[in-house]
Formats: C-alpha cells, structure tokens, sequence
C-alpha cells in the first residue's frame, strides 16, 4: 500500500521516527541499523512495511529497500514475527544476517535476544535457498555504459555457480567502475577472483 514516506524528521530514537509528510506526522517503527543512516538527518526518506491486524495496524520504516525486503523474508518464517524480525535487523546488519543464513551460522542469529535454537534452524531452513537465489535484496540496478543484457548473463552465470545476488551485484558494479566497456568474459573471470 505505502512504498515509502519523505520528509522532515520530527524526532527519532533507536526504535522509531516521526516525520512530518505534507502536515501530517507518521510514527514509524525502525531497526537500529535505520536509525544509524537518519540519527544526523533533519530529513528522511523510509520504505515502508504496513503492518495490518484487526487490532493493530503499524508502519516499519527502512533505510533500503534492501533492509526491508530482508524484512519481509523474515516474516514470512513461522514464528518470526514483526518484533523479532526488527530486532534481528538491529542487532545484525543486512550483510551479517544473510552472510549467518547461507553460511548456516546458528550460534550468530541465535545470540538476538527473543530468537532461540529451533526458530535460528527454522530461519536457515526456510531462507538460505531464497537468499542465495538473491532474495532480500531489492533488484539492483547498475547505472553504467554496459549492455544489460551482458550484466544480466554474468549475474545469471554467477548465481549458478552459488553466489549471493548482493555480492554479484556489488562486484559487478566495482567492475564497470573501472572497466565500462568490458565483455562477459572478463566480467564473470573478475567476479570469481573477487568473490
């Protein structure tokens, strides 16, 4: 319903923000990890998680989308819901979390106050697949003088091969930055020095 909320930062703490959007002041719910990136801002911009029961309705804010499509993996566990999804987020950052999932780190999500043993193994159970396929991550796109469909068959080639589609991306990028105009080849050979 909402995809995100812009304007002026009213008040903010560790674990929610008001913005002033238009005359009217949204308290939103955010992770430690968000309130880290808007602590200093006297604006801000949040993507949003509507959060809707019949008794309640609330609003989580991220800073990413990124942040918040991890969000939304985390919930969709049984067991985990919206509280024990947003302190997972402030007690790990986005990369530690879905580095702990693939590399089935149980002693790591298990040390977020709330989260015990078997809901840790359920998270790893249920998640590991979709992060390493690239869930979590907010399509990315690479702003740069290459033919897409060249980026797109070397991330095609280096999901396959097992790697985190944030990784690839983020490599990818570092690439083209240095190299604009390279082929798949040399992309794909890059990428697998580097990742």
């Amino acid at each position: 319903m909402y995809e995100y909320i812009k304007g002026q930062i009213i008040e903010i703490t560790p674990t929610n923000a008001v913005i002033d959007c238009g005359g009217l002041g949204f308290n939103i719910l955010i992770s430690l990890q968000t309130y880290d990136k808007l602590k200093s801002d006297s604006e801000g911009k949040l993507f949003i998680y509507h959060h809707l029961r019949e008794d309640d309705e609330q609003l989580y804010g991220f800073a990413t989308k990124d942040e918040r499509e991890l969000f939304k993996l985390l919930i969709s566990v049984n067991g985990v819901g919206v509280g024990s999804a947003r302190m997972m987020l402030s007690s790990l950052s986005d990369e530690e979390l879905r580095n702990a999932i693939i590399g089935e780190d149980v002693h790591k999500i298990k040390s977020v106050k709330g989260i015990g043993l078997k809901t840790a193994q359920r998270i790893i159970l249920d998640l590991k697949d979709k992060i390493v396929k690239g869930g979590g991550v907010d399509s990315v796109s690479i702003n740069i003088g290459t033919d897409t469909k060249i980026i797109e068959e070397a991330t095609f080639a280096l999901l396959s091969l097992g790697f985190t589609k944030a990784n690839i991306t983020k490599i990818i990028n570092d690439i083209l930055k240095s190299s604009p105009q390279a082929g798949i080849e040399y992309i794909i050979k890059e990428a697998l020095k580097r990742l």
